[in-house]
Formats: C-alpha cells, sequence, structure tokens
C-alpha cells in the first residue's frame, strides 16, 4: 500500500483529489468510515464501553477499528453495502452518547483545531505559561489558521527567575512548594492571564525526566493548571513517557482540559 499524503497537504488531497478519484473510479460496493477522536481514556476503556453496546450492529456489518495514541484513542467506524450509510450513523450515535465529553473531533480534527475553533466562536482569548513542555502547546496552537485572533501569547519559564519576573510567582511559593508543585502552577497560569489581559490562561510545570524526580514528586509528575473568568483549577497527572513522549501527552492534556471549559462555557 502506498503512503497517504503529508499531513499538510490533506486538506487539498481532501477538497481537490479524493472527489475526482470518486468519480473516476467509483467503488462497486459503496463504502462509508467515520472516525471519533477521544481523549481522557484509555483504549482498553473505550472499547469496553462500546463493545457490548455495538454487537447488535457489528452483527449488520459494522466493523471497529481502535487506533491509541499519545493522549488520545480513534474509534473508526466502517461499513460496506447499501445500508453501510445507515450502520455508520447509527454506531455513531451509540458511541456518542456512551463517551460524551471524551469526544473532542472527528476524522481528521486535531484537539488544537477545536479549542481554537471554540475560542473564536466564544470570542475569548488565550495565554500560555509553559515550563516542561518548551513551548510545545504554543506550537500546536499556533499550527492552527486563525489562530492570531485567539492566541495573545506566551512564556516558557523555564528557570525560577523566569517564573518570578515575567509570571508573577512569588518567591516564597518557589521555596516553599517547589517548582512543580500546585501552588506554582497556579501562579503561571493566574500570572500569564494577568500580564496577558486574556480570558484565559493554562500553565504547565513538571518533571519530563529521565532525572529530576523525588520520591513526593517522581519523574512524570505534572501540574496543568487552567485560569479564567470563574476562577482556576489545578490537575496532577503522572505521564510515565519518555521525555519528547510526555511533553506531547502534557500538551494534549492541557488542550483537553481547556476544551473541556469551553464546550461547557
Amino acid at each position: 500500500m502506498l503512503p497517504g499524503p503529508p499531513r499538510e497537504l490533506r486538506p487539498m488531497f481532501d477538497d481537490a483529489v479524493v472527489p475526482v478519484l470518486r468519480r473516476e473510479f467509483p467503488l462497486a460496493v459503496p463504502f462509508v468510515c467515520r472516525t471519533l477522536r477521544t481523549g481522557g481514556v484509555g483504549e482498553s476503556a473505550v472499547q469496553e464501553k462500546i463493545k457490548p453496546p455495538l454487537a447488535a450492529l457489528v452483527a449488520q456489518g459494522l466493523a471497529v477499528g481502535y487506533c491509541a495514541r499519545v493522549g488520545q484513542v480513534d474509534v473508526r467506524l466502517t461499513a460496506r453495502g447499501a445500508d453501510a450509510e445507515k450502520i455508520v450513523r447509527a454506531g455513531e450515535a451509540v458511541v456518542q452518547q456512551i463517551l460524551g465529553v471524551n469526544i473532542y473531533g472527528f476524522d481528521d480534527e486535531e484537539i488544537e483545531q477545536i479549542v481554537v475553533r471554540l475560542l473564536t466562536e466564544r470570542k475569548k482569548t488565550l495565554a500560555l505559561a509553559e515550563s516542561c513542555t518548551g513551548g510545545g502547546i504554543a506550537n500546536r496552537v499556533t499550527n492552527v489558521p486563525g489562530a492570531s485572533v485567539v492566541f495573545l501569547g506566551g512564556v516558557v519559564g523555564y528557570a525560577n527567575a523566569v517564573k518570578e519576573k515575567f509570571l508573577g510567582v512569588h518567591a516564597e511559593t518557589l521555596a516553599r512548594h517547589g517548582a512543580v508543585s500546585e501552588t506554582v502552577a497556579r501562579e503561571m497560569a493566574e500570572g500569564a492571564r494577568v500580564e496577558f489581559g486574556a480570558d484565559f490562561a493554562l500553565a504547565v510545570t513538571g518533571v519530563a525526566g529521565p532525572s529530576g524526580g523525588t520520591p513526593e514528586k517522581p519523574v512524570g509528575t505534572v501540574f496543568i493548571a487552567l485560569a479564567g473568568p470563574l476562577g482556576s483549577v489545578v490537575e496532577r497527572r503522572l505521564n510515565l513517557y519518555e521525555r519528547e513522549a510526555f511533553k506531547q501527552l502534557t500538551a494534549q492534556q492541557a488542550l483537553e482540559m481547556l476544551r473541556r471549559r469551553l464546550a461547557t462555557a
């Protein structure tokens, strides 16, 4: 099988090439495919939740596939034949009812696209305060066309002095709790929100490893904070991955945290 087009060329391929291929080379048997992208729940848990309720549709020809990536699980529903569209849509309705808020997008949508769209629709702005992700969240957000309408800017505050000077983190907070702590994450988010004048601010601070962990804060520990009009919340996670995957997962979790807040706003 030949590889598909690069990610950056997929929109052009889907809009310009796929319709021509379908017109010139129609399938002998209708084929329908739908992918539901989920976050915040593991592959085994997704499968356990949706497999029994989908059993009747599987008997009618629905095929269910799972693709686990760092921080997300894709559920792929496919069917062939005259009733393919009906079967896939029925399967999609079942999965949406069960997984609900865990579904962040469909087909090739990325979570940063959803976040930028929700911010735009709600006319809200975002600022970032990143430590352990090293600007990874900002990179993903600015990959989305139109992000400049909602993304004001961010600070990569790796050193404590930078956290103090540019994000307003108190020296006594760092001394008492350490850079990787709930309190520092909260002050980073709230400081970024104030400094940039944003509606929302995300902050992350953690131990990416492979060294630097302690019994109280082992390697993989990360605190993710979200500051907004209704106050601030902080989540503690343990992301037991190698350094690069740790950063990817933390960025995904932070964006998912904001997406859920926006989805319920």
